[in-house]
């Protein structure tokens, strides 16, 4: 029966043009290749190679293996190669989720380096707007979670990258813009808050700044859009809470206006992986980026 060591051996028969430098090319001796040789030729009945000829020249059945070997042996070989980069953790897919919905711009830089280190890897991203995304991380359906909640759950490992300071975004026209003392929860009882569509106990204000008090604002509007979110606040439609790097690229624009949150509401930001995860070449390596670049990258809380 034909296999691709009989592909092999008349692929380094023709390469070399002897059984002995083919026996040499492939690491056996001439009689293995004569044995093997004469193996296939016996169960196919047919001669493959003219012996007597310098250099070995193939018979039309051998001409035939020779054609199956060029169309198989470069698809074997690819594949016994990436079978044996996925077995080193260096090829595969790596799934992101950002619970921090307006990380992209720090992000992409890391995203981009990590494409050119890590050229056989493909980058997949879960839509972020998830109900439970570190179950999603258990359930291996994402490899790579940015979240500021560092649920206590077995089988997840945390790598702290920075903090971050949660701000207030108002219209500039909006009554405290001009408050001299703290801004508190009930300063905005009254207000319409515009937030990302996740459950409110995962937003930083509602989680920091409000339920620590006992109070909530008198209603929630939901986008999936920053930039839709900056412009329901500039045209009067609510208020918002934003990262401190989000909020300084639209305030040098003289679009919104930030204050603190109280005292000031600080986070910090998390990538969250399965602790098997250390394992894995192409799932470390992005971690690895991680802390270099952020610290680069992340502009700092107003004061």
């Amino acid at each position: 029966m034909l296999e691709i060591r009989h592909l092999q051996l008349l692929t380094a028969l023709r390469e070399q043009g002897s059984l002995a430098a083919a026996a040499e090319e492939l690491y056996v001796t001439a009689s293995a290749v004569s044995h093997q040789l004469k193996e296939i030729e016996n169960y196919y009945g047919v001669s493959l190679v003219n012996r007597r000829s310098r250099p070995l020249s193939f018979t039309p059945a051998g001409k035939e293996v020779l054609k199956l070997a060029d169309s198989v042996l470069p698809q074997f070989n690819r594949t016994t190669a990436n079978l044996k980069r996925l077995g080193r953790g260096q090829t595969g897919q790596l799934r992101l989720a950002s619970e921090c919905h307006s990380c992209f711009d720090w992000l992409m830089p890391i995203l981009n380096r990590y494409r050119r280190e890590w050229q056989d890897v493909e980058l997949d991203f879960s839509s972020g707007f998830e109900p439970e995304p570190h179950q999603m991380l258990l359930d291996e359906e994402i490899d790579v979670l940015i979240t500021a909640s560092r649920l206590p759950l077995e089988g997840i490992s945390y790598l702290p990258l920075f903090q971050y300071e949660s701000r207030l975004v108002l219209s500039p026209t909006h009554p405290l813009v001009d408050k001299k003392s703290p801004i508190l929860p009930e300063d905005l009882i009254d207000e319409t808050l515009i937030v990302y569509p996740v459950e409110a106990k995962r937003l930083d204000i509602i989680a920091h700044f409000f339920a620590p008090a006992g109070l909530a604002p008198k209603k929630l509007r939901t986008t999936e859009l920053t930039a839709m979110l900056i412009q329901l606040v500039a045209s009067e439609r609510g208020v918002a809470s934003l990262p401190n790097w989000v909020v300084n690229e639209y305030e040098k624009k003289g679009w919104v206006i930030s204050r603190a949150l109280g005292e000031g509401v600080f986070c910090q930001l998390y990538a969250a992986t399965r602790s098997t995860s250390k394992e894995v070449a192409y799932i470390q390596g992005f971690l690895d980026l991680l802390p270099e670049i952020t610290h680069k990258s992340i502009l700092p809380a107003h004061h």
